[in-house]
């Protein structure tokens, strides 16, 4: 029969599912990283370590439950994120000519469904139409970019010492990007709420 203190022993190594030079990813930090060690705890009286932890040269150590293996998606599938057209309904066609494409202002969606996602106000798009124009492609293009940035995070630490100095610097600089998307701010960082009414807090407001 198995003691108590064996159980708890076998249930502790269970647990400790990665080894040294994996790749994981790190869901709280958002990127992929090696694990550099595997840290066991042990207590008296036990003959395996009772809690496992790991460093992947992050600052801190990591419970296995914060670690994925590669099998799963580092970037989670956000799906086809595209421009679209809405029709102009506050101005007429003949008092936007200035616009990019009079008579209508480009609507960003995120949903296979056509909904969801990104406007600006009639009046915004009217003072900078060329640059909310731009601003809506940046937007759509953002899935694909956040996949090149873990591609060059992933290429560059297959092999660490063989990348030339420019790819670790813009993998360095890409693993900051993707803490600063994936990492919520402080409370006391958050902006504040503004008073403007004429900013629709949905896609079916009316914007333009």
């Amino acid at each position: 029969m198995v003691s108590d203190d064996e159980w708890y022993g076998a249930y502790a190594m269970a647990r400790a599912q990665f080894q040294k030079g994996q790749k994981v990813w790190v869901e709280s930090v958002g990127l992929w990283a090696d694990v550099e060690r595997v840290i066991p705890v042990w207590a008296k009286g036990f003959d395996e370590p009772v809690r496992v932890t790991y460093d992947v040269g992050l600052g801190r150590e990591f419970q296995g439950s914060e670690l994925q293996l590669p099998e799963s998606e580092g970037l989670k599938n956000l799906g086809n994120w595209r421009v679209l057209r809405a029709r102009n309904k506050w101005q007429d066609q003949n008092d936007c000519a200035h616009h990019p494409f009079p008579g209508s202002y480009p609507v960003v969606v995120t949903d296979e469904a056509d909904w969801g996602g990104w406007r600006v106000p009639g009046a915004e798009y009217d003072r900078l139409p060329e640059v909310i124009e731009q601003q809506a492609r940046i937007i759509a293009a953002a899935p694909d970019m956040l996949s090149i940035l873990n591609q060059i995070i992933e290429a560059v630490d297959e092999s660490p010492m063989d990348a030339p100095p420019e790819a670790r610097r813009l993998a360095e600089a890409s693993k900051a990007i993707l803490r600063r998307i994936h990492s919520l701010p402080m409370p006391a960082s958050r902006p504040a709420l503004t008073d403007r009414t004429d900013t629709p807090t949905n896609m079916g407001d009316e914007a333009a």
